[in-house]
C-alpha cells in the first residue's frame, strides 16, 4: 500500500511494485489519477480513496488491501506536501496544515499498517517518506523541514518497538526529484526570486554532484530493495538518494 500513490514518487513506487510482481494499493485523494493508474497496471493494482489526515480513511485503505489481496506486507507512507514561506510570513493555519499531513498523516498510517502486520503475525515492512530537508535546514522551508525531521525520529523510534514483531521500519530522504509537486514549487520560487522555472531548475541541478535531478524511479528502486529479503537486517535507518548532494 502506497499513500500518495497516484503521482510523483508514490506513482513510481506503485509501478515498481507491479514490475516486481507484487500487488499494489494506490491510496490517494486524487482518485481520477489513482483509478487511471490502476486501470493501466491491471488487476494487481487497486485504487482507494485515502486522506491521511483522517484515521478512518487510512484504516479503510488497509482493510481494502486485505480484502482484495488477503494481507498487507509493505506500507509505504509517501503522502505529503510542501510549503515555501519565510518563518515570519508562515500563517498558523499553514503550519498546522503541513503538520496534519506530513507528521500526523505518517504517524496514523504507520500505526494502521503496523497493527495489521502484527495481527498477521509474520512481520512486514514500513517505509516513511522524509526528505533531505529533514536533515539539513533550508531557508524559507522551516515548516517543511520540521515535519520531515519528525518523520526520521518517528521511524527510528518505531523501528525499536516493532522489531519484536519482525516489522522493519525505515525512511527515505530524496534530494531534488522531478515530481508534479516539485514543479509547482519551482514556480513559486521563481516568482519570489523574479526568475523563471527553468532557471531555478538549472540552479538546483548545479548543486547535485551527479549532475541531474532525481527521478521517481531512483527512489522506487531503493524502496523496492528495502522491501526485499536482501534488506532483512536493515531497520531504523534513513536512506538518502540525492546524487551526492551533501550534507543530506
Amino acid at each position: 500500500l502506497v499513500t500518495g500513490g497516484a503521482n510523483g514518487i508514490g506513482r513510481g513506487c506503485i509501478e515498481r511494485f507491479i514490475a516486481d510482481a507484487a500487488s499494489a494499493v494506490i491510496a490517494d485523494t486524487d482518485m481520477t489519477a489513482a483509478q487511471d493508474l490502476a486501470v493501466r497496471l491491471g488487476e494487481r493494482a487497486v485504487a482507494v480513496a485515502c486522506d491521511v489526515r483522517d484515521e478512518s480513511q487510512i484504516e479503510a485503505a488497509v482493510a481494502a488491501a486485505v480484502a482484495r489481496f488477503g494481507r498487507l506486507d509493505y506500507m509505504i507512507n509517501n503522502a505529503g506536501y510542501i510549503i515555501y514561506s519565510p518563518v515570519v510570513e508562515t500563517a498558523a493555519e499553514d503550519w498546522r496544515a503541513i503538520l496534519d499531513v506530513n507528521v500526523t498523516g505518517v504517524f496514523l498510517s504507520m500505526k494502521a499498517g503496523a497493527r495489521q502486520m502484527i495481527a498477521q503475525g509474520d512481520g512486514g515492512v514500513i517505509i516513511n517518506a522524509s526528505s533531505g530537508a529533514g536533515r539539513h535546514g533550508v531557508a524559507n522551508f522551516a515548516a517543511y523541514c520540521a515535519t520531515k525531521a519528525a518523520i526520521i525520529m518517528m521511524s527510528q523510534a518505531a523501528s525499536g518497538e516493532l522489531a519484536a514483531s519482525r516489522i522493519r521500519v525505515n525512511c527515505y530522504t530524496p534530494g531534488h526529484t522531478e515530481t508534479p509537486m516539485m514543479f509547482g514549487l519551482l514556480d513559486k520560487i521563481a516568482a519570489a526570486q523574479n526568475s523563471t522555472r527553468d532557471q531555478v531548475y538549472e540552479d538546483l541541478a548545479a548543486t547535485v554532484p551527479w549532475g541531474r535531478w532525481g527521478q521517481p524511479e531512483d527512489v522506487a528502486s531503493t524502496v523496492s530493495w528495502l522491501c526485499s529479503d536482501e534488506a532483512d537486517y536493515i531497520t531504523g535507518q534513513c536512506i538518502a538518494m540525492n546524487g551526492g548532494e551533501l550534507p543530506w
